[in-house]
């Protein structure tokens, strides 16, 4: 066996050094035998999410493979690796948005403070108000500005204004206005609207309806925030809006971001999840760790661009 065919990797309790045998795949990443100790990591408090040997197939194409991760609440997890390798996949399953796809299968446990997601009869209009996602691609709804914020709440009956509720004296016209200035401001977008809250959001900068569709998720109150790549469509302007936002979100909520931006992952998030091909989840830990001392061999050389 060559030099070239030897993989280093990092013995946690000892710190040395350890070759494992690897070859080359047709992507440049190397095999190697993943140690479960590299995914363990420790934090104060219970998990506001534990993910225990989740698997996902597309048909034959198995996504995830025996993925488990406890994330912390009230602070970022980044979730990084190249395309392909399951992460959009995972974000989904976390609110069940992979329900909607068409023959998506999944075994293994999701449970959201401390309660089994996929057990029958759970509410997933509850599940997705109390988890919400914000996209790739800023999807605001051809409405006005205060419309889009105020649309899930009225949606789930918080809020009654209209005809009839004025008519019932039930009309909360004044408690939405709170409503969508706080979300707005909370967002980082009132300054920006405030004079124009009725007009169409579509009139809006990229950023400007990526940073709306956050707010109306804020509406909702949710305890956990996913973000499928919220800045990649983003000029660098926007995205470091987006990025400051992110940090502030953290100090109330939960939030897991996927990214392929790896100096991004390194600026705003507490820890990392690195998923790799197959749809492993290879290392997991605190984020100046992972990026400057990752435990895997295929972790380092992705992260300093050896492939992916």
């Amino acid at each position: 066996m060559t030099e070239s065919q030897l993989t280093t990797a990092t013995d946690s309790s000892t710190g040395s050094k350890q070759r494992l045998s690897a070859e080359e795949t047709t992507t440049g990443e190397s095999e190697e035998r993943t140690r479960p100790e590299w995914r363990e990591y420790s934090f104060p408090g219970d998990p506001v999410i534990s993910v225990e040997d989740l698997n996902v197939w597309y048909g034959d194409d198995h996504a995830l493979t025996d993925v488990s991760i406890d994330i912390p609440e009230q602070s970022v997890t980044a979730i990084i690796g190249p395309s392909g390798c399951g992460k959009s996949t995972f974000l989904r399953n976390l609110n069940r948005m992979n329900d909607r796809i068409k023959g998506a299968k999944i075994e293994g446990s999701v449970e959201f403070n401390g309660q089994d997601i996929y057990a029958d009869g759970a509410n997933l209009v509850e599940l997705r108000k109390r988890i919400g996602m914000v996209f790739q691609q800023p999807n605001p709804f051809p409405k006005s500005i205060r419309e889009n914020v105020a649309y899930g709440p009225r949606k789930h009956g918080d809020i009654d204004r209209g005809l009839v509720a004025r008519l019932l004296g039930r009309d909360e016209t004044d408690a939405e206005d709170e409503l969508v200035e706080r979300c707005l401001r909370d967002a980082a977008l009132w300054e920006e609207v405030n004079d124009r809250l009725d007009s169409n959001a579509l009139g809006l900068s990229g950023g400007q309806q990526q940073r709306l569709c956050i707010a109306r998720c804020l509406a909702v109150d949710p305890e956990v925030i996913l973000m499928d790549e919220p800045a990649s469509a983003l000029d660098p302007i926007a995205t470091a809006k987006i990025e400051d936002l992110i940090e502030t979100l953290a100090e109330e909520y939960t939030v897991v971001i996927v990214t392929h931006n790896m100096q991004q992952a390194a600026r705003i998030s507490d820890q990392t999840a690195v998923f790799l091909t197959g749809g492993e989840l290879v290392e997991y830990g605190d984020t100046e760790q992972v990026f400057e001392d990752p435990q895997s061999q295929r972790v380092e050389d992705y992260i300093t661009g050896k492939f992916g």
